[in-house]
C-alpha cells in the first residue's frame, strides 16, 4: 500500500505576519502549559489542555496583536458594529448610506452609451435571464434595514446591493427584490443559491464604483451564467452593471 509522503505544514512562507505572530504566541502558550502539567503529550491533549488553555489566555494573545495598533478588517458588518475596538472601518459602515458608494479599484467603468447607461461595473451572473432588469439601487447593510423592510415593504423596483452574508441577512426579504448586487461570494453561495430559486436575477462577485442609493440602474441578466468551470479554469465570464445618467 503506498503510503503519502509527510508534509512540513509550517515550513512555507507564513500567510501574513499576523497570523506568523499569533501563530506563534499561540503555539507560545501551549509548549509553556504543556510543560508546567507534567504529563505526556496524549494526556495533555485529550485531558488538562481545556483547563490550562483558558479563554482568557486567548484574548491576551488579541489584545497584544492590538496593542500594536493593528485593526482587524471585517468580513462581515457585525463585526465592526459589536467589536470598533478591534476593527477598522474599510466599509464604510460609518458613512450615512444616502452618502456611500463601493469603489472598488478593480471596477471596469465605461462612457455612456446611446441608451444613456454608464458601465460601472461587472459581476458573475448566477442564471441567464431572458432580458436585462433594471430598476433602483438600494444598499441593503445593516440588520436594522432589514427589519425597517420587514416592518414598511420594500421600496418597489429594489436591486439590492449587499457587501456579504448576503443569504444570512437579507432572507426574510429577498423575495421581494427585483434584482440583487453582491460584493463577495460565487454562483454557488447561499445567496446566490436562494436567488435561484426565486427566480431573481443576481450578480455575485460584483465589483462596482460610483452607483448611490437611489440610482437607476441596469443589470445584464441576459449574459450567460458563470459556471464552475470558469471559476476553475480562471475564465472571465461576467455580466455588465449600468447606471443611468443622473
Amino acid at each position: 500500500m503506498k503510503k503519502f509522503p509527510a508534509k512540513n505544514w509550517y515550513g512555507g512562507t507564513p500567510a501574513s505576519l499576523l497570523a506568523e505572530a499569533v501563530n506563534g504566541m499561540v503555539r507560545a502558550l501551549v509548549r509553556r502549559q504543556f510543560a508546567q502539567s507534567g504529563e505526556d503529550w496524549t494526556s495533555f491533549v485529550f485531558g488538562s489542555a481545556d483547563a490550562l488553555i483558558t479563554r482568557q489566555d486567548i484574548e491576551r494573545i488579541e489584545q497584544q496583536a492590538l496593542a500594536t495598533g493593528y485593526r482587524f478588517t471585517s468580513t462581515s458588518l457585525v463585526s465592526l458594529r459589536e467589536r470598533p475596538d478591534a476593527y477598522k472601518d474599510a466599509t464604510g459602515l460609518g458613512v450615512d448610506v444616502s452618502a456611500f458608494s463601493f469603489e472598488h479599484h478593480d471596477a471596469i467603468t465605461g462612457s455612456i452609451d446611446a441608451n444613456g447607461r454608464e458601465q460601472r461595473g461587472t459581476g458573475d451572473n448566477v442564471v441567464r435571464h431572458a432580458a436585462d432588469v433594471d430598476g433602483v439601487a438600494r444598499y441593503v447593510r445593516t440588520s436594522d434595514q432589514v427589519i425597517r423592510y420587514m416592518q414598511n415593504g420594500v421600496p418597489p423596483d429594489t436591486i439590492a446591493i449587499i457587501d456579504d452574508s448576503g443569504c444570512t441577512l437579507t432572507a426574510p426579504i429577498i423575495d421581494r427584490f427585483k434584482g440583487i448586487i453582491c460584493a463577495s461570494g460565487t454562483v454557488r453561495s447561499h445567496l446566490g443559491i436562494l436567488a435561484r430559486e426565486y427566480g431573481i436575477p443576481c450578480l455575485m462577485n460584483a465589483r462596482i464604483s460610483g452607483i448611490r442609493d437611489g440610482d437607476r440602474i441596469e443589470i445584464e441578466a441576459s449574459a450567460a451564467a458563470k459556471t464552475a468551470q470558469d471559476y476553475q479554469a480562471g475564465r472571465e465570464s461576467t455580466a455588465r452593471i449600468w447606471r443611468f445618467a443622473r
